[in-house]
């Protein structure tokens, strides 16, 4: 997925009222819209080198929407809107190894009448969680803050099996040079006991982390996922 135009380049200042950020580039301080509702444990620090794109269109409050953030050498792309989008590029461009020979690739399934999944692709369903916690060299982790959301999900996929589907969880993981990956279920051990059941009842689990640059970030590479 290529950026539309040039990211900016700055350094971040704070994140505030969760949606915000300000941000100085160069002389200027500018206000930037926070597209990521987690926590963003680690990621927060004033000083860090941040890209933010922008966009023209008068309706909105904001022109500048944060995608980028840089923690000690690593990229991580925080924009959990453009999470479906990378996972489609990587689809369609037969990025992702398990899913090299579906035909059909139907964003936002509605699975019933509460419950919609990210991508219906033949009989496989695809839910995409946007992983940006790393709290430890060369691991990233999910959840990064209590998603009874995602515990909801799980349950779905599992029931989605006796209707003939194959669900899948993908764990986008949006950090440079990451090669492991695992349930934090210190955050959430509600999301940790159901991922156990959900994967002796059938559904897959998946992590691919991305490559990340202010031109683009697409699926790179896939990562062992833990257990423990």
């Amino acid at each position: 997925m290529k950026f539309i135009s040039s990211l900016i380049k700055g350094k971040l200042i704070k994140r505030y009222k969760r949606f915000f950020v300000d941000i100085k580039v160069k002389n200027s301080i500018l206000t930037a819209h926070c597209p990521n509702t987690g926590s963003m444990m680690g990621l927060l620090d004033e000083g860090n080198d941040v890209w933010v794109s922008k966009n023209d269109n008068p309706n909105r409050k904001l022109k500048f929407t944060l995608e980028i953030i840089k923690v000690r050498k690593n990229l991580f792309g925080v924009n959990t809107h453009k999470a479906n989008r990378i996972v489609e590029h990587g689809l369609s461009n037969k990025l992702l190894k398990e899913f090299k020979f579906i035909k059909t690739i139907k964003p936002e399934f509605k699975y019933s009448d509460d419950t919609r999944f990210d991508f219906l692709c033949d009989e496989n369903i695809i839910e995409v969680k946007n992983v940006t916690l790393n709290r430890n060299e060369n691991l990233a982790e999910f959840p990064d803050a209590i998603t009874s959301r995602g515990s909801k999900h799980l349950i779905k996929l599992i029931n989605s099996i006796k209707k003939g589907y194959k669900p899948f969880v993908l764990f986008l993981t949006q950090i440079q040079g990451i090669s492991k990956f695992k349930i934090a279920k210190d955050i959430d051990n509600d999301y940790y006991q159901n991922y156990l059941l959900a994967k002796k009842s059938g559904v897959k689990f998946l992590a691919y982390r991305c490559k990340i640059s202010p031109v683009e970030i697409k699926v790179e590479k896939k990562l062992k996922i833990i257990d423990e």
